[in-house]
């Protein structure tokens, strides 16, 4: 009995056959799936936008009510009502404290005029090494008392 090849004449043509089918199928596989990818990514942001909508529309809803305007002027405004007599409570302490940030307004210079110093100081020799700077704060040790 005469042994048969193991690559027959038929098994490579059905062999190409099989790959070609499965090239020309990869690439509209590959599309159909990012395009679901891309389909439910646009319906969870259609899902977020509806939220996002609702939530508006109730904002609206509350900012026509009149109560609402009413309460919203008292507390953030401190207005009264026609007839009523309203007092409000100074709270020391708070004032003081922006009395206290008020008098000490912080300025730096302009960027030009910190860049001409350091061109300066640089020139005349003055200047400091970064690195030797002490640093703010910082009490710089030379020896004496």
């Amino acid at each position: 009995m005469a042994k048969r090849p193991q690559l027959t004449g038929r098994a490579a043509i059905l062999a190409v056959v099989v790959c070609a089918i499965a090239m020309s199928l990869a690439y509209p596989v590959r599309e159909y799936v990012a395009q679901r990818r891309a389909i439910s990514q646009l319906e969870a942001d259609k899902a977020k936008e509806q939220e996002e909508q609702r939530k508006l529309t109730e904002r609206q809803k509350q900012l026509h009510d009149p109560n609402y305007q009413k309460r919203e002027a008292r507390r953030r405004l401190h207005y009264c009502g026609a007839g009523e007599k309203c007092y409000m409570v100074a709270d020391k302490e708070a004032k003081r404290a922006q009395a206290s940030t008020r008098q000490q307004p912080t300025t730096t210079p302009p960027w030009y005029e910190t860049l001409w110093e350091s061109v300066e100081a640089a020139d005349t020799g003055k200047g400091v090494k970064a690195s030797t700077a002490p640093a703010a704060g910082e009490k710089k040790d030379d020896g004496t008392p």
